[in-house]
Order: C-alpha cells, then sequence, then structure tokens
C-alpha cells in the first residue's frame, strides 16, 4: 500500500495550495486564517485512512511536510501575483 504514498503526498501539496493562497491574504490568527490553515486537515487525513496508509513517524512527518509546502507554494504564489504597490 506504500506505494500510494507518493500520489497522496502529491494531493496533499496540491490541496493545500489554495488554501495557503487564501491564508496569505487574511488577518494573521483570525477565524479565516485558522479555517485555511486547519480546513483541510479531515481530508488529508480520510484520504490517508482510505489508502491504508499507517501511522508511521517518517510517513505522517512526510505528509505534513508536504501539507506545509502547499501552504508555502500558495502563499509565494499570492505574494507573486499582488500588484506591486509604490512609486
Amino acid at each position: 500500500m506504500h506505494n500510494v504514498l507518493p500520489l497522496l503526498a502529491l494531493i496533499t501539496f496540491f490541496i493545500n495550495i489554495p488554501f495557503g493562497f487564501w491564508r496569505e491574504g487574511v488577518r494573521k490568527f483570525s477565524i479565516n486564517w485558522f479555517i485555511a490553515v486547519h480546513a483541510a486537515v479531515p481530508i488529508v487525513i480520510t484520504m490517508r485512512i482510505l489508502a491504508g496508509i499507517e501511522w508511521r513517524v517518517l510517513t505522517i512527518a512526510f505528509l505534513v511536510f508536504c501539507y506545509f509546502l502547499g501552504q508555502l507554494t500558495g502563499a509565494r504564489l499570492r505574494r507573486r501575483l499582488r500588484p506591486a504597490t509604490g512609486n
């Protein structure tokens, strides 16, 4: 069943891009920020369980890394698309 781990990691990454994009546009630690950071957690956990991937420290650490990499990618994308201001 661990041959699905790379696919699950990729899906985890891509699911989090829009949430990271949203998070970058809201006030830090607001309710919207909290939702943007945590909304995908049940989705990823459900996919992991349905895929039959057991709880192992390295497996979970890898998925958490992909989770936050997706968040970071979405936030950077929003910053890059933000119109430049100034003189």
